[in-house]
């Protein structure tokens, strides 16, 4: 049988308080250990004065980690003290918040074995506690998490990019660091007033100004925001939607040319792939296709010279180069490519940061990844609250563990 001894050794609760005794239960298999305060005097809480017992909290309980295969359970009446000001106040105790049903070890536990599975369904049936536990957890421990993060980090170089949350095109805004790859903040939607949000709530008012670099796409309402509250960097545009948008105008050109032309058909992705990622088959119905006039080879030519610009070693060589490139694709006098140089014009800045600068959405777009397999692990997400707190928990590269 569990001696009192035992778990007084292996709890080490400290020497005012002591395992009064220990009850088991075969049937349910579960341990309850009660405990008792032996000081004569205990601390305030919030000033952790020495103050007389006034008297005893209603008996509790709390979940601890199991002893063997027995659930093992914490019971205490905590003692409370009455301080100058006649408020009588609950004691601290070593081995649980006060607002909690769960010791710091089970917390503990419970986020590493959540950091593993990514599922708090999972981890609350190998933990054997209800769903409701480990969702408290998860929230309690980004709060804290949050709270630790130095309000005076600064962050020079962020990207924003969105992820769809819920059916019916409901997105959520993204704000993370492309060095560290951690998220910095997730708001909900994908306009203008999320964006300000999710900036405003990651980076102190002082500390805008030291942001050199924001990577991003070309939504209007994410560059108005920046615009407004991070004026001083530079916006680069992520050079995979860049392309994406060239991709999309060549497929639109196939689709209209296939019609007249049937050696076009099924060759979507020989001009979607790389060259160096096409296969023999695909590289050899490539070269048969590329050397004809078709508008969507043109078109084609027309991407592989605008990949051909990135790495530049200046603006003034970007600027020049980018130039070049809009009147050689303004001359193929192909309509899907010419709105699409119409919409780079319109962003030329950071167009040509793109050009120059290292930095690209690729970090987020793995985040984005990530993200996914959250969502896919918890089945979706009805509350946003949820959703974000799950991103951060996992990809926030907060402090999240109990620390008592």
């Amino acid at each position: 049988m569990f001696s009192e001894q035992l778990f007084d050794l292996i709890l080490d609760f400290g020497e005012e308080w002591k395992v009064e005794r220990v009850y088991l239960n075969s049937k349910t298999e579960e341990v309850d250990v009660f405990i008792e305060f032996i000081g004569k005097t205990a601390e305030h809480p919030v000033t952790f004065e020495p103050c007389s017992i006034y008297d005893h909290a209603p008996l509790r309980r709390w979940r601890h980690l199991d002893t063997m295969q027995f659930k093992t359970y914490i019971n205490c009446s905590v003692p409370r003290i009455k301080d100058k000001e006649g408020k009588v106040l609950t004691i601290r105790t070593p081995w649980a918040d006060n607002f909690e049903r769960h010791t710091y070890l089970f917390e503990k536990v419970a986020i590493a074995i959540l950091q593993s599975t990514k599922n708090q369904t999972k981890t609350a049936e190998l933990l054997r506690c209800g769903f409701n536990v480990v969702n408290r957890i998860v929230h309690n421990s980004v709060e804290r998490g949050l709270k630790r993060r130095p309000k005076n980090h600064i962050f020079e170089h962020l990207s924003i990019d969105e992820k769809s949350f819920k059916k019916g095109h409901k997105y959520i805004t993204v704000i993370s660091d492309p060095i560290s790859g951690i998220v910095v903040d997730v708001a909900q939607n994908r306009d203008y007033t999320s964006c300000e949000q999710a900036i405003k709530g990651a980076i102190q008012k002082e500390h805008r100004a030291a942001v050199k670099t924001v990577t991003m796409d070309m939504w209007k309402p994410f560059l108005n925001a920046v615009k407004d509250l991070l004026p001083r960097s530079d916006i680069i545009h992520d050079r995979f939607h860049l392309v994406k948008y060239l991709n999309d105008a060549i497929d639109k050109v196939r689709r209209r040319e296939v019609r007249k032309h049937d050696e076009l058909r099924n060759t979507k992705y020989i001009f979607l792939k790389n060259p160096e990622n096409q296969t023999e088959k695909q590289r050899i119905k490539f070269e048969s296709i590329s050397g004809t006039n078709y508008e969507v080879s043109r078109a084609w030519q027309v991407k592989e010279n605008f990949r051909d610009i990135f790495g530049c070693n200046t603006l003034n060589e970007a600027f020049s180069l980018v130039f070049q490139w809009v009147g050689h694709a303004l001359r193929t006098n192909i309509k899907e490519i010419t709105r699409v140089v119409d919409t780079f014009k319109n962003h030329l800045s950071g167009i040509i940061n793109a050009m120059v600068n290292t930095f690209s959405n690729a970090m987020a777009e793995r985040l984005n990844g990530k993200i996914q397999e959250i969502k896919a692990c918890g089945r979706g997400y009805r509350r946003f609250k949820n959703f974000r707190n799950a991103i951060l928990f996992f990809h926030g590269g907060l402090s999240l563990y109990p620390l008592n």
